[in-house]
C-alpha cells in the first residue's frame, strides 16, 4: 500500500526528539452569545475545520461528564465554544450537519453522540482521523503521535485532565485547545493535499 513516506508508527523515544509545537493563531474564547454572533460567522467559508471537545475528568468509575467546549480551528482561528454557558445554537448545529464543510478530528464517535443529545442534528462531514490515517499506512491513533507523524512536531497534552467547566479558564488550557482542533486541521489538509 502507498503511504505516503510516513511512518506506521513512532516510539516514546523519537516523539521526545520532536520539537514542541502549538497553535499560535488568534484564539477566541466564546462564552456568551454576543461573542457567539460576533466570531462564529469567521468560521464561513472554510472548507475544512478541525474539530475537538473538552470534558471535565471524572474520576468516579462508570461516570462521565457533559462536553464543556467544543473547539472548531481553521489555519489561523480557533474559536472555543464554552456549550456548558450558552448551550448549542442552531448555526452551530447546523455547521455539525453541513457536509460541504469537513470537520476533522480524533475519536469523533462519543463527541457527536453526546452533542445529538445537546441539540438534535444529522451529524455529516466529519472525519475520524484515527481512521483516515490507515489509507496512508498510519497505525497509530492518538493525536500526540499522529502529529509527530504527519506534521513532525509534538503537542503538549498537560491540559487534557483540568477543569474544562472552571469559571475562567486559563491561558495554557485555552492554548491546549486551541492546539488540538488546529492539529487536527493540519493533519487533515497535509494527508489531503500531500504538502
Amino acid at each position: 500500500m502507498e503511504t505516503n513516506g510516513y511512518a506506521e508508527t513512532i516510539s516514546e523515544e523519537e516523539l521526545g526528539k520532536c520539537e514542541l509545537s502549538w497553535f499560535r493563531g488568534e484564539i477566541v474564547l466564546i462564552e456568551d452569545m454576543a461573542a457567539f454572533n460576533d466570531t462564529f460567522p469567521r468560521l464561513k467559508g472554510s472548507k475544512v475545520l478541525g474539530f475537538d471537545t473538552e470534558t471535565k475528568p471524572s474520576f468516579k468509575k462508570g461516570r462521565k461528564n457533559k462536553v464543556s467546549l467544543i473547539q472548531l480551528a481553521n489555519d489561523d482561528l480557533a474559536c472555543l465554544i464554552r456549550i456548558n454557558k450558552i448551550g448549542m445554537p442552531h448555526q452551530l448545529a447546523g455547521l455539525l450537519a453541513d457536509e460541504n464543510v469537513i470537520k476533522a478530528g480524533v475519536a469523533v464517535h462519543d463527541d457527536i453522540r453526546f452533542l445529538k443529545s445537546v441539540r438534535g442534528f444529522e451529524p455529516l462531514g466529519f472525519v475520524d482521523l484515527q481512521k483516515f490515517v490507515r489509507d496512508f499506512g498510519i497505525q497509530v491513533s492518538g493525536l500526540k503521535k499522529l502529529a509527530a507523524i504527519v506534521l513532525g512536531f509534538r503537542i503538549s497534552k498537560r491540559q487534557q485532565v483540568t477543569d474544562w467547566e472552571a469559571d475562567q479558564l486559563s491561558e495554557a488550557q485555552l492554548v491546549y485547545a486551541a492546539t488540538d482542533a488546529w492539529v487536527c486541521h493540519q493533519i487533515y489538509k497535509k494527508l489531503v493535499n500531500g504538502n
